[in-house]
This record gives structure tokens, sequence and C-alpha cells, in this order.
């Protein structure tokens, strides 16, 4: 009997208690992770007041993880996904969607918070607000109707986006005035299966100097410009291999360029589906090259012109996940007449949450440089190096920047008060 009575707690009892946590004795609590996006919680807490927003994802109910990548029609694919915590653990749900190219800003936080709204909805019919809430399924969009992402739908540009734009600015003082300009054009058609663009870039840059010299005034101008076309093919050969071509000219007055040529071609392995792009990517790729060098003045090595051929072979791991996200990339390059001419570039990015309110994060970027036969024979002149008026030879370069950030106190704010959030009244002296 004593048996038969423990048995019987086993599978009534036990059943009962593990429903029990799933279901919270309060307010829902919800924790809001754009690791590699933005998102206005500003506007997210004041549409969505049946949760509790945190400032801690460890106490949270839900981590929700916001990504987005770029679409081929100039859009995003943001996606949403939703991890369980605390007695909810078993629940999890990944939600996508696409903006509109030309979609503002204020429609692309709305649908953001509508997909927001839906993915919350099996975590809050668990928690105590469920009998307060209202769901609403009708359709106030009379056009949505019967059409979905998978619908097919004529194009009369046929999947190509075309974008121009030009800018300028003047910048200047009693003793320095800058003026630059710039113009571009670009235009790109990306599907599944291929990618390929065309684009052009033209900038031009003027600086005046002023300088007391022993009592006479001198002037020292500063004249640089640069133009570029290149086009690009992108093919999909799997879920993880792909192969690409490119073909560019470029003209550059501050690096001895006078005109040049550059082939490459190139293959490329994702370990993971390219599909998983949101939330983990590693690719390895390696590519040929060719440039045609045409210089304004001789090199250091005596040349006005040459061909060089290459490879080059890059590596880079990105990660968006709940504890954070990164990246880390390396590139080599060497030319194939001389190996000691190269090019070895590193750079690594994490920002990482180690528990609550504290979270630490790093970037750094290091370089050598031994491929830099472009530049000009002879030495140059003090007024060249302070102005920056030409590249100079430089075996190696690097950035790096670390911090570490703890919130601590209260957790749990859902109040929303903008006033004064654009004035630097209260930050600045």
């Amino acid at each position: 009997m004593r048996k038969f009575g423990g048995i019987f707690m086993a599978l009534c009892i036990v059943p009962v208690i593990a429903l029990s946590q799933l279901t919270t004795s309060s307010r829902l609590k919800v924790f809001v992770d754009c690791s590699n996006t933005w998102c206005d919680m500003q506007y997210i807490r004041s549409e969505i007041n049946s949760v509790d927003f945190l400032l801690d994802n460890i106490a949270a109910d839900v981590h929700v993880l916001i990504t987005s990548q770029n679409t081929g029609g100039g859009g995003y694919q943001y996606q949403l996904t939703f991890f369980g915590q605390q007695g909810l653990n078993r629940l999890t749900d990944t939600l996508r969607f696409v903006t509109e190219p030309n979609a503002t800003e204020f429609e692309q936080r709305d649908l953001l918070l509508r997909y927001l709204k839906a993915g919350l909805i099996p975590f809050i019919i668990r928690s105590a607000t469920a009998k307060s809430i209202d769901i609403n399924l009708k359709i106030t969009d009379q056009g949505a109707i019967g059409t979905s992402d998978s619908t097919a739908t004529k194009d009369p540009w046929n999947g190509w986006v075309m974008r121009i734009g030009a800018d300028g600015n003047i910048n200047a003082d009693a003793n320095y005035k800058n003026r630059s300009y710039s113009l571009g054009f670009s235009a790109n058609r990306i599907t599944d299966k291929i990618k390929t663009g065309f684009g052009m870039n033209w900038n031009r840059n003027r600086s005046t100097f002023q300088y007391d010299d022993n009592g006479t005034i001198q002037h020292f101008i500063v004249n640089n410009h640069s133009w570029s076309a290149n086009q690009y093919i992108v093919k999909s050969i799997s879920s993880h291999w792909s192969w690409a071509c490119e073909i560019k000219y470029s003209q550059n007055t501050f690096s001895n360029n006078k005109g040049r040529v550059f082939l490459r071609g190139a293959v490329e392995y994702n370990i993971f589906p390219y599909k998983d792009v949101n939330n983990k990517l590693l690719t390895l790729s390696y590519g040929v090259t060719a440039r045609r060098n045409n210089y304004y003045d001789s090199s250091i090595y005596d040349k006005t012109k040459e061909t060089l051929y290459g490879h080059r072979a890059t590596a880079y791991l990105s990660l968006n996940q709940k504890w954070g996200n990164s990246y880390a990339g390396i590139t080599y390059h060497n030319y194939f007449h001389n190996w000691k001419f190269f090019n070895l570039g590193i750079d690594v990015y994490a920002s990482i949450r180690i528990t609550g309110g504290l979270s630490f994060f790093i970037f750094g970027f290091g370089g050598l440089t031994r491929d830099q036969l472009f530049l000009v024979k002879g030495d140059a002149t003090p007024e060249e190096v302070l102005a920056r008026r030409r590249q100079l030879v430089s075996g190696y370069n690097y950035f790096t920047s670390m911090g570490i950030n703890f919130r601590f106190g209260s957790k749990l704010n859902n109040i929303v008060n903008p006033r004064f959030d654009r004035s630097s009244s209260f930050s600045d002296d």
C-alpha cells in the first residue's frame, strides 16, 4: 500500500508541481536585448504596460534577443528569439519579419512592436495578468488579407535597387579652412542565388592652413581627390559554399594612385548554414588578386607602373547570443613575386553580459603592413607630414578600447518620462 501511494504521488503530484512552475504568480518580467540593432525602448515600454520590463536579464522570466540584417531590397530582416527563463524555461520561439526599404523609423518600430506583442502572448497567458489582457485578432489593414511573404509579386525593377547621393561640408576658423565634397551612385540586385552590384564614388578635399613663420604669414594648401568604380558578383553554390568575383578601377592622390585596375576571384565556405546568419556566422574564404598600378610619382622601388599578383585568405566569426555579441576577423594577403610583401590584419570585438547588471566590452584592431609598394620615393616635407598630404611608410597600425559597466539598484522601472531627454542642461557644465 505504501508502495502504491508512492507511485500515486509520482504520477499525480509531481506533474501538478511542474505545471505550477510554468505559471508565474505575478506580472511577466521581460528583458529586451537589442544586441546588434536599435530598439526604441521608451516606445515599447509605453505601448506594452501588462508586463514588467527589467534591466537585469538574470531575473527576467523572458529574455528577448532582437537582431537584424540588411535585405537585398534595402530593408531589414528582424529576428526575435524568445527564451523562457525561471519557471518558463521550456518555452522558446523565434519570429522573423521584413521591413519595407522606404519604411520610416515610426513604421519600423511599430512593426517591431507588433511582433514583440505576438511573441510574448504564450508567456503572458501563463502569468497572473492573463485574465486582464485583451487579444485582438482582427485585421485592420484589409490590403493585407490573403498576402504572405511567399506570395509572388511582379517587380517592375526585377530586384534592382539604385541609390544616388551627394554631400559636402565646410569647416573653418581663423587659421584653418576645410572643404570636402562627395558624390556616390550604386545599383544592387540580391536574390537567394545571386547578388551583384555596381558602384561609383568621387571625393574631393581641400584644406588651407595659415601660420606665423617669424612674422610672416604662411599659407599651406592641401588638395586631395579620389574616385572609384567597381562591379561585383556573388553566386550561391549551396547552403555552405559560394563564389565571387570583383573588378575595380580607382584613383587616389593621397596614396599616389594615378590609376589602378583591381581584379579578384574568391570562394567562401560557411561552417554554419547561411540561414543562421542572425545568430552565428563563421566563414573561411580564399581568393587570388591582380593589380595594374599606375603612379603619379616614382614609387620607393623606382616604379611608375607595375602589375602585381597575389592571394588573400580571410576568416570571420560573428555571434549574437543571450550572453552578448561578438565578432572576430583575420585577413592575410601577400604578393606572389616576393612573399615578404604582405599585409596581416586582425580585429576583435566582444560585448559580454557577465551577470545581472555587470557587462564588459573590448575592441581591438592590429595590422602589419609590409606591402606599401605604392609610396612616393623620397622624404616628405614637415608640412606634408603634419597636414597628411600624402601617405607615409608605416609597418603597423593598431587601435584598441575596452571598458566595464556595472548597474545596480532598482531592476524594475516601467515609467516613461521623456522630459529634457534631448537637453544637455543636466549633463554638461
